[in-house]
């Protein structure tokens, strides 16, 4: 990670899941997965945050403090932690990255945005509501539409298929550099080098 500028104040990349083992593999689960790739990436270890109920990996990048985290509450009730995080670190929104998992989007593609729906996503419309905005940054990581006429939200609490975990390591990797880029480049440049032509 290598912010341009210190001047943009501290970051906080919060990658969305549900805690305990019976969810890690799950799609609901693709943002703990890159909050996990980015603290290797930094060769850190997540510890315990009370004060927010998260764990957190905190790094100076290129003069830049980033905190990056992973709410201790389920999915729907992320918002707490979320705010709890910004008001500890003095983080504004506009410097919040959200790492999530979106169904209209195909799998292993990326979408980078700001503010906007929360698409009936509900540790979206949590984060929004705590923090009093949907002014954030996120990075929409796509699993696809559940088949046939399964239920969205039984579909996103199923692991990932056989096919697909073949390419979710290189999906989990670019979906953590496109956290950095939005950090580094901000939103339109980073968007002009993640989305499709």
């Amino acid at each position: 990670m290598t912010p341009v500028s210190t001047e943009n104040g501290p970051a906080l990349i919060v990658g969305l899941g549900n805690p305990g083992p019976q969810y890690d593999k799950t799609r609901h689960n693709v943002g703990f997965m890159v909050a996990d790739a980015l603290a290797g990436r930094v060769g850190s270890s997540f510890s315990s945050h009370k004060k927010s109920n998260s764990d957190i990996v905190q790094a100076r990048l290129d003069g830049r403090s980033v905190v990056v985290a992973k709410p201790r509450t389920f999915m729907n009730l992320s918002g707490q932690p979320v705010a709890a995080l910004a008001r500890f670190f003095s983080v504004d929104p506009a410097n919040i990255v959200v790492v999530h998992d979106e169904l209209d989007i195909d799998f292993g593609a990326l979408r980078l945005k700001l503010g906007g729906g929360e698409g009936g996503h509900n540790g979206l419309r949590s984060i929004s509501s705590h923090l009093g905005t949907k002014d954030y940054l996120r990075v929409r990581v796509g699993v696809g539409r559940p088949p046939g006429r399964m239920d969205p939200a039984s579909f996103v609490l199923k692991p990932f298929s056989t096919p697909e975990r073949k390419d979710l390591g290189v999906v989990i990797e670019e979906a953590a550099d496109a956290a950095e880029l939005l950090l580094k480049v901000g939103l339109e440049a980073a968007q002009n080098r993640v989305h499709p032509r």
